[in-house]
């Protein structure tokens, strides 16, 4: 079994999806657009997009879409994407690049539980924890 995060942007998916490949390496493997779909959408939202898949190092996968007003569920809550890594300087590279325009709900810090753990919310909307090294329990 996989699970994979699929998120839903107010228009913004585009440039998210190309953030995400270069902060967390990977390759972006669908990015297709509303247009020419049998997708009802107005024009305006014709080069949005109605897929997205980036396959993340390791193969695992983070899928989006941006979704018109119309077919909206409102902004992102209540579900946050982690990412845990075991080298403490990428888990810091990584927070700081996603919190670039966002908002740190929890700054990447020392806890009980790992070397390096941190919260925030990035520039599109999407909520994220990260983590680097655990600690032995």
């Amino acid at each position: 079994m996989k699970l994979a995060p699929y998120l839903f942007y107010d228009g913004r998916c585009e440039a998210a999806f190309t953030a995400y490949q270069s902060i967390l390496g990977g390759k972006i493997e669908a990015m297709l657009p509303y247009e020419g779909s049998p997708s009802p959408v107005g024009p305006d939202w014709a080069s949005k997009i109605m897929h997205a898949c980036l396959v993340l190092p390791g193969g695992q996968m983070l899928m989006a879409s941006d979704a018109p007003p119309e077919q909206s569920n409102g902004p992102m809550q209540s579900v946050s994407v982690s990412i845990g890594v075991e080298d403490n300087a990428q888990a810091e590279r990584i927070f700081a690049a996603l919190a670039d325009g966002g908002t740190v709900h929890m700054p990447i810090a020392e806890t009980f539980w790992a070397e390096r753990f941190g919260m925030l919310t990035d520039r599109y909307g999407a909520h994220w924890m990260v983590s680097g090294a655990a600690k032995a329990m």
